[in-house]
């Protein structure tokens, strides 16, 4: 291996040095202690304040949703609405609320901004409920509803990942169960308040808008002074400076990309979480786990009235007094969740899937309590089970996720427990209480929870390694940029241990492959040895199941082809790599779309093809698949020499065409790479692209077999005898221009 390769491989040995450190800082510390909840606050020197803010914005979020439900019928005839509009209305908020939390995490993305979007989104709901109470048609209820749905998307997205960097990682449990505390509070307060106007003040449905909307509003003025301490304070953040502890501080290397040229967009971390299995499976278990909670409540609603003839009023009751159990259960349970989290984070995933398997068996014994005071307990209980659950699975999930993705991670949860759970089990377990009366529906619907607890039970088996992923590539950021600092001179190109499979079929194995500054690289082996799908891994079109790829001493592992081609990585593919129905200008015009509206630097790069290839400047207005092949592939070059890359990837240039044309080609790859563009040249004719380099791979059966200087390839015959034969051509290379 090159001793670039080694400076790659140093920095990745990094994170398993800092193995043990770097857990404890992401708050994984191995100890079962705890320390007191008020002594760690005054450690620190902190308040309860974030999370009391964000836990009132959590209840106030709640009144117009509850106002509206409990007031539908004097609504709907105080303003004509039709009652399935009434309904209707209720199922878009909810998708409403579903859709905007996605695209809240992306307005976060960028910039530390969680407490300005938390609190303006506060107001914002609180407005919609006051002017609730004003409206005058369907239409315009309609629209402050779907105002404060997509305006509560914050409350999945933002509110835990910013209580996560607002609080040291020894309060991290407690202080997510404090705010889930606060959530189900408001599934209390909400209707006993909408209750309390219209029983003892006698408002109207409008009067109670006006006044839940006005005490909204003034809750939500309590959470102006929230601020967003940034990314990772308290976890990746103390691990960087772990890292960073005596390293050099000078300047850095003007040539490394900036952050911002590397750092993931929104579909980009859409993407890479759906690539961690450990949120794959807690997503799987969310989507189960929605299609409980969501037809549970409306069965049991039923189950109410026909078993025990319980009128609207006091069914209101029964569901806020069971809130209650939730609430100090939470409160209870949180110094557990902080131990488990601290000391072992498979434990609290096993200790979750067992909470909800108990909290199954209490609604169950609810359905067969003779007493209603047993019902209330039984059902209050398994309530309480799975609000634990939550918070659990919560404080693990989002820990083992880099803090710039924790408001995606979060919206995700949410889209799949309400999305596709929620939805998905109104559709296909809707009807069950006509099949199998009221007590088998809710039955049934308990049987699909025991399906979202073995998923939850399955998380302990990837959690960990999830887990150390996420350290290693803190640390290694950190290692890079300390190199950086001290000047050292990284690789252009460093792919290592690359996994990439289409489909079930696993095609590379483990690959390292690194290129330097200027260097021309030849990547050689037989059909199906994998070549090509490497470079499809470098160039972004392909994402490897493991292992990453860097460029510039950055990673991009997940960065899409379109940003890698703007960073100086440009590919011309096997075969013909041209638009047969355009022309040969229309074709370099597309070429150079990656320059935008720069109309000289576009004419310019046009120019520069020409002159390289007099040849296309001829055949300029000719559709491109009217040309030979050797033109063809003359005209899939000239992008190179349109985007002016640092990186170029070419792919069996010389397939299928006379000698003398590929050795016009490859004296132009020579003149390009002379330039000071780094070449990766996939060659089966191993006599041809040995002639043209010095260093060389050689790869068979998706493994790199053979790394070093080209002339020693030529004597490990039993590699390249193969590739000799398979491209032995009579090759005569043309001089260099």
């Amino acid at each position: 291996m090159s001793q670039i390769g080694d400076i790659i491989t140093e920095v990745e040995s990094g994170g398993r040095r800092h193995g043990a450190e770097g857990r404890a800082a992401m708050g994984v510390t191995g100890a079962t202690h705890v320390e007191g909840f008020w002594a760690e606050l005054r450690r620190h020197r902190l308040t309860l304040y974030p999370v009391i803010a964000l836990g009132l914005l959590g209840i106030v979020d709640q009144f117009q949703l509850n106002a509206y439900i409990i007031q539908g019928p004097e609504i709907s005839r105080g303003i004509g609405m039709p009652r399935g509009v009434v309904a209707l209305l209720v199922s878009l908020q909810g998708l409403a609320l579903t859709l905007a939390a996605l695209p809240i995490a992306a307005g976060v993305e960028g910039a530390p901004r969680r407490g300005l979007v938390a609190k303006t989104t506060g107001v914002a709901w609180s407005f919609a409920t006051l002017f609730t109470g004003l409206v005058a048609n369907g239409f315009g209820l309609g629209a402050l509803m779907l105002l404060d749905g997509a305006t509560s998307g914050s409350v999945i997205a933002v509110h835990q990942p910013l209580l996560l960097d607002s609080y040291p990682t020894s309060l991290r449990g407690r202080i997510v169960s404090i705010y889930r505390a606060f959530f189900e509070a408001g599934s209390v307060l909400a209707p006993l308040f909408v209750a309390l106007l219209t029983g003892v003040f006698l408002l109207t449905w409008r009067g109670v808008f006006l006044a839940m909307g006005g005490t909204a509003v003034l809750i939500s003025l309590v959470a102006l002074r929230l601020r967003d301490p940034g990314y990772g304070r308290w976890d990746e953040q103390r691990l960087r400076e772990s890292v960073r502890a005596g390293g050099a501080e000078d300047s850095g290397d003007a040539d490394a990309l900036r952050p911002e040229e590397h750092r993931l967009h929104f579909f980009e971390i859409t993407r890479r979480l759906m690539m961690i299995p450990t949120v794959r499976r807690v997503l799987l278990a969310y989507a189960i786990l929605g299609m409980l909670l969501v037809p549970l409540n409306s069965y049991f609603v039923f189950f109410l009235e026909e078993r025990w003839g319980l009128p609207p009023n006091r069914r209101g009751l029964f569901f806020a007094g069971v809130a209650v159990f939730s609430v100090a259960m939470l409160l209870l349970s949180s110094r557990i969740t902080e131990r488990l989290f601290r000391s072992s984070p498979p434990g609290l995933f096993r200790l979750a899937a067992a909470v909800l398997f108990t909290g199954l068996c209490c609604i169950g014994a609810a359905l067969l309590m003779p007493a209603f005071a047993a019902v209330f307990v039984a059902f209050g209980l398994g309530t309480g089970c799975f609000a634990l659950v939550i918070a659990m699975v919560q404080t693990g999930y989002l820990s083992i996720v880099r803090a710039q993705m924790r408001p995606h991670a979060a919206a995700m949860l949410g889209i799949f427990i309400y999305g596709v759970g929620g939805i998905g089990g109104a559709v296909v377990l809707s009807g069950l209480d006509v099949r199998y009366g009221v007590v088998g529906s809710v039955a049934a619907v308990l049987g699909v929870g025991l399906l979202a607890s073995l998923a939850l039970d399955s998380v302990h088996r990837l959690v960990d390694r999830d887990l150390d992923r996420t350290v290693a590539e803190v640390v290694e950021e950190e290692e890079l940029q300390r190199m950086q600092r001290s000047r050292a001179r990284l690789p252009m190109l460093a792919c290592r241990n690359v996994d990439f499979s289409y489909g079930q079929l696993q095609v590379l194995f483990g690959v390292d492959f690194t290129v330097d500054d200027g260097e021309m690289v030849a990547l050689l082996g037989t059909n199906g040895a994998g070549k090509s799908t490497l470079l499809r891994v470098v160039s972004g079109l392909g994402l490897p199941d493991k292992g990453s790829v860097r460029y510039r001493g950055a990673e991009i592992t997940y960065l899409d082809a379109e940003r890698r081609l703007r960073l100086g990585i440009t590919q011309v593919p096997g075969g013909r790599a041209v638009f047969g129905p355009l022309t040969v200008l229309e074709n370099l015009r597309v070429y150079a779309y990656a320059y935008g509206r720069q109309k000289r630097e576009v004419e310019s790069g046009i120019d520069s093809a020409f002159a390289a290839f007099p040849r296309l400047a001829e055949r300029r207005n000719q559709p491109a698949a009217t040309l030979s092949g050797g033109e063809q592939q003359m005209l899939g070059l000239a992008k190179a020499l349109i985007l002016k890359p640092r990186l170029l990837l070419i792919d069996e240039l010389s397939l299928g065409l006379a000698p003398r044309i590929v050795g016009e080609l490859m004296g132009t790859v020579r003149s390009i790479n002379r330039a000071g563009v780094a070449v990766v040249l996939v060659e089966q004719s191993a006599n041809l692209a040995l002639s043209l380099v010095e260093h060389a791979y050689f790869m068979e059966r998706g493994q790199i077999r053979f790394d070093g200087r080209a002339a020693d390839l030529v004597q490990h015959t039993d590699l390249v005898r193969s590739v000799f034969l398979e491209g032995a051509s009579g090759t005569t290379l043309a001089p260099a221009t």
